[in-house]
Order: structure tokens, then C-alpha cells, then sequence
């Protein structure tokens, strides 16, 4: 049995990549493709930065609960060693 590629159709060989390259000058012009691409290039920085920004926080949030349960952990053990003396 054949199964379906991931992509419909695959990836864009030589000519599909001309045809949309085309497309990109003819609806854009050829001196805003760069300024385009720039542009892409910095909103993906900026994406990146932030999804690390998340990460960072995130390890940090699971870092200071481990911390806060090993902490809490002997306090409630000292709590149930003091028995009253009669």
C-alpha cells in the first residue's frame, strides 16, 4: 500500500519554486522582495527570542516547585515528630 506524503503533492521542485518566485516580483515588485525578506528574517528572530523567553521562564517555574516541595517536605515530617509528653 502507498501512504500520502506528509505535504499534499510534496515540496515545490525547480519549476513550481520559478512559478511562485515570479509570483512573489509580479505582486510585490522587485525592490520590496528584499525589504520582505528582512523583515521575515527579523519577526523570526523576534519569535524566537521569545519562545526561548518561555522556555526560560517555564524551567524556572518547575525549578522553584521542586525546590518548594523538597522544602516543605521536613517541615511537615517535624510537624508529625513533636508528640505531646503527658
Amino acid at each position: 500500500m502507498l501512504t500520502a506524503p506528509a505535504f499534499i503533492g510534496g515540496l515545490p521542485g525547480g519549476m513550481e519554486f520559478a512559478v511562485i518566485l515570479l509570483l512573489a516580483v509580479l505582486l510585490f515588485g522587485a525592490n520590496k522582495i528584499p525589504k520582505l525578506a528582512r523583515s521575515t528574517g527579523q519577526a523570526m528572530g523576534e519569535f524566537q527570542k521569545g519562545r526561548e523567553e518561555v522556555e526560560q521562564e517555564l524551567e524556572e517555574i518547575r525549578d522553584g516547585d521542586v525546590s518548594a516541595d523538597s522544602e516543605s517536605e521536613p517541615s511537615t515530617d517535624s510537624d508529625t515528630d513533636k508528640t505531646p509528653t503527658n
